[in-house]
């Protein structure tokens, strides 16, 4: 799942990098089906022998929770099987890590997540922003447009981040990327 905030005027934050990776993973994948689900927009995609769900929630981020389990009790998905494509203002902008379990970093919509399944195990596809300059709020910081010196590095951390995500699906062992 990517996790970001609906609505043109959120397009290109840097709360909205999970959104934007998802949708770069599924450009890259074949699109079996996809549709409004009551929470957000799900896809059923394929990549190589193996089939995926990609939901991106509308409930906003501090809400992603609620979408998330609707989706995992609706087709069985078990925590583990989770992946969550989502900014880390810990990161340099650019950098992308994979992370398994662990808390919510002071995420709201990974703090959400794990409130609603009240699970910590899933796998964290984690897209470097930064931190913002020293005086800046960082609730607005998150919220703020990529400038477009940042936008080069944010588009090629997406591709990687897609690229990740697709070795996760294959099963690749996440601890080695």
């Amino acid at each position: 799942m990517g996790l970001g905030n609906p609505g043109r005027k959120y397009r290109w934050t840097r709360h909205n990098v999970g959104w934007i990776a998802a949708e770069r993973l599924l450009e890259s994948s074949e699109l079996i089906a996809d549709g409004k689900w009551p929470d957000g927009q799900l896809a059923l995609a394929g990549s190589g022998n193996r089939r995926f769900l990609m939901l991106k929630p509308e409930t906003y981020m501090n809400n992603s929770g609620r979408a998330v389990v609707q989706v995992m009790e609706r087709y069985r998905v078990a925590p583990e099987q989770v992946a969550v494509l989502h900014d880390d203002i810990d990161i340099q902008l650019g950098d992308v890590r994979v992370k398994r379990g662990g808390g919510s970093g002071g995420h709201q919509g990974l703090a959400s997540m794990i409130e609603a399944t009240g699970e910590r195990c899933f796998t964290r596809v984690r897209i470097g922003i930064g931190r913002p300059p020293e005086g800046v709020d960082p609730a607005e910081y998150v919220l703020a447009q990529f400038t477009e010196s940042e936008r080069e590095k944010v588009r090629d951390a997406v591709a990687r981040a897609a690229e990740v995500a697709l070795g996760l699906i294959a099963g690749e062992d996440s601890e080695k990327r």
